[in-house]
């Protein structure tokens, strides 16, 4: 299959240029608000309670912000991909990634085979 022919038809990577710049806005926006709403820490007294809910959310915070990163890590590269004509197509190994994923995880980079794998290994 060629490379021309995997990237599909022009309507649809239209179409899913525009679900990943939307996506990408919305991250940035969340992303705004989340660090916008965060509570500055104050010098009234506090109880011991008070700072490990306050270490906790903050751990929570900080995996939150690194999946949202990854994910627009992912968004710019599949961004990038349509300008480079190869978005269909796997990074890894080339092989057409199917519609059907593209259609539920615009921002995929990889087959479903190459990313369970990829987390299989990551898990190590």
């Amino acid at each position: 299959m060629s490379k021309q022919r995997a990237a599909g038809d022009p309507v649809f990577l239209k179409q899913q240029r525009k679900r990943l710049t939307a996506m990408r806005s919305q991250l940035m926006v969340i992303g705004t608000h989340r660090n916008a709403e965060r509570v500055p820490k104050t010098r009234e007294a506090r109880e011991i309670e008070d700072d490990a809910q306050a270490l906790a959310q903050n751990e929570v915070d900080e995996n939150v912000d690194a999946l949202e990163e990854q994910r627009l890590r992912a968004i710019e590269r599949a961004l990038a991909k349509i300008d480079e004509g190869t978005y269909g197509l796997s990074d890894l190994s080339g092989d057409p990634i199917p519609k059907g994923r593209l259609e539920a995880m615009p921002e995929a980079v990889l087959t479903i085979q190459e990313e369970e794998a990829r987390e299989r290994q990551q898990r190590r």
